[in-house]
């Protein structure tokens, strides 16, 4: 009798664990299409998939991994870095599944082409689609626990979210001509309103996301602490990966350092923005 119930405890705990793992697959799924499709349909990227640097690819995606992984740590209950790999892992397949799919669905990739022009292209493609298969269960599941919200509130993972932030939506705007042309355009002065602005928008959005009840915004202490801890290391760190990104699309190749630094300063605009955002949409 004692076995009977044991059992049937084990295949409900079993069924339970099935469904739940279901509910985050379908997650990750729709995770994966809406954080991805403007870029399934940017023209720039079906070319980066083919003549793109393999090695720089390569890099790219392996610090992707890291990243989902660390998103599968904060945005997670799990304790154990066995589940949190297994949960990166998931995101990845799911990510690529999804890129190859819509890939082909829409045409882009068609028989006839090579392998390393196929893999170049789902790959690339794949890296916000892992990114939203991950941030999908933070987004549709119900209210976060309290052990996710303790670790959200670290300041080394306010920084990494900052970080994620910036880099994600610093990848959707990367690849376009635009970034390198509106570089060129501008001037010196243009070029530091920019940055000035930037710092602002940022200063304004954590000051918002740091407010506490008990502390005035408009203290000279909060100001400057938000500023010296939140947006300069935020808007460092979206230049930075800015300067990353196009580095690695390869739009910094042969070009002039002064064009580098304004073209960082024109990414680092959208990327800094993501940055200051991201606590709130992540």
């Amino acid at each position: 009798m004692v076995d009977k119930s044991s059992s049937e405890h084990e295949s409900s705990q079993e069924q339970t664990s099935n469904h739940n793992f279901a509910v985050d697959l379908a997650y990750d799924f729709g995770g994966a299409l809406l954080f991805s499709f403007p870029l399934l349909m940017t023209m720039e990227m079906w070319w980066l998939g083919f003549y793109m640097d393999r090695f720089r690819l390569a890099l790219f995606l392996a610090l992707a991994f890291l990243m989902v992984m660390t998103l599968s740590y904060l945005e997670g209950g799990e304790e154990t870095f066995k589940i949190e790999v297994l949960d990166a892992l998931v995101a990845c397949a799911t990510g690529y599944t999804v890129a190859a799919v819509m890939l082909l669905l829409l045409g882009i990739i068609k028989s006839g082409m090579s392998a390393d022009e196929m893999i170049g292209k789902i790959a690339l493609h794949a890296v916000p689609c892992s990114i939203g298969a991950i941030l999908a269960r933070r987004q549709l599941e119900a209210e976060e626990t309290k052990k996710e919200a303790r670790r959200r509130e670290r300041y080394p993972a306010k920084v990494f979210l900052m970080g994620v932030g910036a880099i994600f939506l610093a990848f959707q705007l990367a690849p376009t001509e635009e970034i390198v042309l509106i570089g060129y355009m501008m001037t010196g002065w243009h070029a530091a309103a920019l940055a000035i602005v930037s710092l602002c928008i940022m200063q304004a959005f954590l000051c918002s996301i740091e407010r506490r009840p008990q502390v005035s915004i408009f203290s000279a202490s909060f100001f400057w602490d938000v500023f010296l801890r939140f947006t300069i290391v935020g808007y460092s760190l979206a230049l930075l990966l800015s300067l990353y990104v196009l580095w690695t699309f390869g739009r910094l190749d042969g070009v002039a350092a002064v064009d580098i630094v304004r073209s960082t300063l024109v990414l680092g605009f959208p990327a800094a923005l993501g940055a200051s955002a991201a606590r709130l949409i992540l």
